[in-house]
């Protein structure tokens, strides 16, 4: 009889608790949108000339492009907030997607060089193809992708622990950001504003670089979404994942494939940004209860508004002046790695 009663409470607490998860699922859905709604409305209303919500409606409805406001608007604010929402949402799901198929916390695509692989191949294609933008994104995702498949050849072969890992990506980080360096030297005009593209920023995006990416962030997007299944599988461990009937090394080497294609799509359009793909998927990953999906899904909504929001810091807090959004990202993002590190070596 008592363990009847068990059985009977142990159910009914559990789906209690299924009930609070689906709650708080919703409420940070709803509050993820509404963050990136509200830092969306006050990137195309702040700046050197502000404006009101009410006439950036107005100009966006109109298309008004003759006035100065209108003109800054869609010319510039506009394409520089897609921008951050392409890039930030692709960044973020890549880190993601790197850290659950590596079992790694520590990895992401600016530290373990995957960003600095597709960065190698953008200037790479500038030099021998200058202006041919359409090529952009799919050399970075070559670049991208010949970056995390090297990092995970050296981890196979030497069997290495995660934090030897992550400092084989930094030295292959290294290899490319030499040789990004190396064909800036020889061809000076292989990179315009190579500054900005270097550390990260928005300020020379249009709707022109924007659709090419665009399209291959969709595609990595939907890859990962359609293999969540089998991501969920594969958290359960290489062992326990395989004895489920899961090809695990095609689903891995697609995943970051996929990963690959994201972060290589946000490179193309935002440069060398860091740290987005770390900082986002481990703020959000505490509230998934170990449910990919909705990693995935905090991870595009957290990841655009985080970036959005570190590009206004960056354009407004030393008015006149404008500093790339990826001054900003370092100053937070490297903190937060160095606490990882400290906190992986405590446990």
């Amino acid at each position: 009889m008592n363990g009847l009663r068990r059985f009977f409470t142990g159910k009914a607490d559990r789906r209690a608790a299924e009930r609070r998860d689906r709650i708080l699922s919703v409420r940070l859905t709803a509050a993820l949108l509404a963050a990136l709604l509200l830092s969306a409305a006050a990137s195309l209303c702040l700046g050197q000339i502000r404006l009101s919500p009410l006439q950036v409606l107005g100009i966006l409805l109109n298309g008004e492009t003759d006035s100065v406001a209108g003109r800054i608007v869609l010319y510039s604010r506009l394409p520089r907030l897609l921008g951050c929402l392409l890039a930030g949402a692709a960044l973020s799901v890549s880190g993601a997607v790197i850290q659950t198929v590596l079992n790694n916390p520590l990895a992401a695509p600016n530290v373990i060089g995957v960003n600095a692989g597709a960065g190698f191949a953008v200037t790479l294609c500038g030099a021998l193809f200058p202006g041919s933008f359409a090529w952009i994104p799919a050399a970075a995702f070559l670049g991208a992708l010949l970056g995390v498949l090297a990092v995970l050849l050296i981890g196979e072969r030497s069997g290495a622990s995660r934090l030897t890992l992550v400092l084989a990506g930094v030295a292959v980080s290294a290899i490319f950001s030499g040789a990004i360096e190396l064909v800036v030297t020889f061809v000076p005009d292989a990179l315009t504003a190579y500054g900005d593209f270097r550390i990260g920023g928005f300020s020379g995006v249009t709707l022109r670089r924007l659709g090419p990416a665009a399209v291959g962030a969709a595609a990595g997007l939907a890859a990962v979404a359609a293999l969540i299944p089998q991501l969920n599988v594969l958290t359960l461990g290489t062992e326990t994942a395989q004895s489920l009937g899961l090809h695990v090394k095609i689903v891995r080497l697609t995943m970051l494939a996929a990963a690959a294609a994201l972060a290589g799509s946000a490179v193309s359009v935002a440069g060398l940004l860091g740290f987005v793909g770390l900082i986002v998927p481990h703020a959000v990953r505490r509230f998934t209860h170990g449910d990919c999906g909705c990693l995935v899904l905090y991870s595009v909504l957290g990841g655009a508004a985080f970036v959005m929001i570190c590009d206004l810091l960056a354009r407004t807090l030393l008015l006149p002046w404008e500093l790339p959004a990826g001054v900003v990202l370092s100053f937070a993002g490297g903190p937060f790695f160095l606490w990882l590190v400290l906190r992986g070596k405590r446990r």
